[in-house]
């Protein structure tokens, strides 16, 4: 699928194990005009499965659910879209701030409260839109640097000195040696214009530079000391590059 436009409407996937709920939303969904509908399931598995293959921009899910729940569902995608986690119970705050997500509704869900979630969505697909283009520079293939946006300024990074990248909600900070550059963008706008032959993804939430890492331990790799965590959809590919000393 084509990647969004600041205009373009959210293609939104709903995922619920209650048909009703299901229904619910996707005529909230409906009634959005910077919203649109590219399915929902109400087999979590299902949609995990699809969600590899034909990613959206925003996804409506239910946190309660047999099989695979939401928080589960989430930690098997390895590029999540934006979330809203619909729920029958307010105990689960804790893990939707973990997940960075855009919103959290509660049970049953009205529409005023869903239209509020829906702007947060569509706010920060905008701001990442205009951001993400100059946030990072690209850099050609061989380049030893990149400049990023920061506070209005562009400051140059040497690859070699950054020691990782760290999401946090709408921003990454990228570590290095001396300091922590706070940049509006995404993982993803990192990953692009990073080189892969020297940064290399192992959790959703962090990027590290493929020289820095000193040891595996279990399901972490220490970089500089720091003890950062492999998630099980990256491990695969950590391993295959470790492999290849």
């Amino acid at each position: 699928m084509p990647a969004t436009s600041p205009v373009a409407p959210l293609r939104c996937l709903v995922v619920d194990d209650d048909p009703l709920s299901v229904q619910v939303v996707l005529n909230c969904i409906a009634n959005t005009p910077f919203l649109t509908a590219e399915g929902s399931f109400t087999n979590p598995v299902e949609a995990a499965e699809v969600l590899r293959t034909q990613p959206v921009d925003l996804l409506f899910l239910d946190v309660e659910m047999p099989l695979l729940s939401g928080i589960e569902l989430l930690g098997t995608l390895q590029h999540p879209p934006m979330v809203v986690l619909i729920t029958s119970s307010k105990d689960y705050a804790v893990q939707a701030f973990e997940h960075a997500v855009v919103d959290y509704l509660v049970k049953p869900v009205s529409y005023a409260r869903f239209l509020q979630a829906a702007q947060k969505a569509r706010e920060r697909a905008d701001n990442q839109a205009a951001a993400s283009p100059d946030a990072i520079e690209a850099s050609a293939p061989d380049a030893d640097f990149t400049f990023v946006k920061v506070d209005n300024k562009l400051v140059r990074i040497n690859f070699d000195e950054v020691r990782y990248v760290e999401a946090l909600g709408d921003y990454v900070h990228i570590v290095t040696g001396q300091t922590k550059l706070i940049v509006y963008s995404t993982m993803k706008a990192v990953e692009e214009k990073f080189p892969s032959a020297r940064f290399l993804r192992v959790h959703r939430s962090f990027i590290v530079n493929f020289d820095r890492i000193q040891a595996l331990e279990d399901n972490s790799v220490i970089v500089e000391g720091k003890l950062i965590p492999v998630g099980q959809t990256y491990l695969r590919d950590v391993m295959q590059r470790l492999n290849k000393f």
